[in-house]
């Protein structure tokens, strides 16, 4: 029989970085003991984002990050939006550039994801955050 999930939770974060929460996923995945179908993770933010990344060498991570630096840069003078300071509108873009909505297959009680690959939000503020995802999952 299918049924339909809601669940939410927040992620804290000391800054620009990307922050692993697969296992968070896999726990509420098995505690409802979905079997399978579809999940879908929404962040519910402007200013970050989400993606699915190799979790296996920190090397990825951080070019990620410098590659989205020298795309991006903070404080540059062709941004009118700083109300926040000089990596607000970059945070937009960045997240304009990547995305808030992940869809992951479930598969025998687990996220379809390959062997090196990890379920991550991406911190594009240089600041902590309280980041706010939702889970929903349909199926069996």
């Amino acid at each position: 029989m299918f049924q339909q999930s809601f669940h939410e939770m927040t992620i804290a974060t000391r800054g620009r970085g990307l922050y692993e929460f697969t296992r968070e996923v896999e726990k509420w995945i098995g505690q409802n003991k979905f079997n399978d179908g579809l999940l879908t993770i929404h962040l519910q933010h402007t200013s970050a984002s989400l993606l699915i990344q190799e979790n296996a060498d920190p090397d990825v991570r951080r070019d990620l990050e410098a590659f989205f630096q020298r795309l991006v840069p903070d404080g540059d003078a062709l941004f009118r939006h700083t109300a926040e300071g000089d990596d607000d509108m970059p945070a937009h873009i960045r997240t304009a550039l990547t995305a808030v909505n992940l869809s992951l297959p479930v598969r025998a009680g687990r996220p379809a994801l390959g062997t090196w690959q990890g379920i991550y939000l991406w911190e594009h503020r240089t600041h902590g955050h309280a980041r706010r995802v939702t889970l929903h999952f349909i199926g069996e």
